[in-house]
């Protein structure tokens, strides 16, 4: 009998996501792929911002430009993404839309290099910092959030794939 619903396309077995365990999950590649991108583009030159402005008040300058300061600087990225994932789940998680992600990272932009960052000295003022590194930084974060808001939409909103399918 068990063997007549595998082969019928009836069954599906349950699936249900943690959805703190993915929320870190996400949060952890957000900050490994965008923490990587924002190294790219501080070694072409694209932003003046060390890839390691979270770790700043921890660490001298000099360090964080070198090798094991760089993966410190990410390391620093996946923390503050792991936070943001888990932040964006508890308000925004059951938006649907890439525009939650979008605002979301702009706010977090905002927060980072208007307000927090200046006031802590790892960040330039925006005043000072340059177009460059003002568009680069919005547009990562910009993605940013877009990946952590629509992909923790996209898991917990796309009911529709864990329907059975009805055999014909």
């Amino acid at each position: 009998m068990a063997k007549h619903k595998q082969e019928n396309n009836d069954y599906t077995p349950q699936h249900h996501t943690n959805a703190w365990l993915f929320s870190i999950k996400i949060g952890f590649f957000a900050g490994l792929i965008w923490g990587t991108i924002r190294w790219l583009f501080y070694e072409m030159k694209f932003t003046t911002e060390l890839p390691g402005f979270a770790a700043d008040p921890f660490f001298q300058e000099a360090f964080l430009k070198s090798f094991w300061g760089v993966l410190i600087g990410i390391g620093s990225f996946i923390l503050i993404s792991i936070a943001a994932a888990l932040l964006y789940k508890v308000m925004l998680g059951r938006l649907r839309s890439p525009l939650p992600g979008i605002i979301y990272g702009l706010v977090w932009w905002a927060v980072i290099f208007m307000v927090i960052g200046p006031w802590l000295g790892v960040t330039e003022r925006i005043t000072k910092a340059g177009w460059n590194t003002l568009y680069t930084e919005l547009c990562v974060f910009l993605l940013w959030g877009v990946f952590i808001g629509y992909s923790i939409a996209f898991e917990f909103t796309d009911e529709a794939s864990r329907e059975p399918v009805k055999a014909q």
